[in-house]
């Protein structure tokens, strides 16, 4: 009884300690392209508009803003992606950040 519930007990630990492992190079390129995205420069999204109902019309707004330390240290995108695919992976991306698909980079 003391083995199972021992047993039961190290299979959440050892599920967190696998996930902390190396991902393939790349899934690891895909999750990096927002790192290198948000070095590049902030984005960000405003919302506004107007709603009426039984209590009158009321406005309502929202501004979402999203900087990366990266671009505020001032750091080379493709400088970001390297790095971040070489700690994510443990190997060196198989392609640069302007060759990669979904890169839209303006430097």
């Amino acid at each position: 009884m003391i083995a199972r519930t021992l047993r039961m007990g190290l299979l959440p630990l050892i599920a967190v300690l696998a996930a902390c492992g190396p991902v393939p190079v790349d899934q690891a390129e895909r999750s990096c392209l927002r790192d290198a995205e948000l070095a590049e420069r902030p984005r960000g999204s405003v919302a506004m508009g107007i709603g009426s109902g039984s209590g009158g019309t009321r406005g309502y707004g929202s501004v979402n803003l999203e900087i990366g330390s990266d671009y505020l240290r001032g750091r080379d995108p493709s400088d970001v992606f390297s790095s971040c695919v070489q700690r994510r992976s443990g190997q060196a991306p198989t392609r640069v950040l302007a060759e990669q698909p979904g890169w839209r980079g303006t430097r």
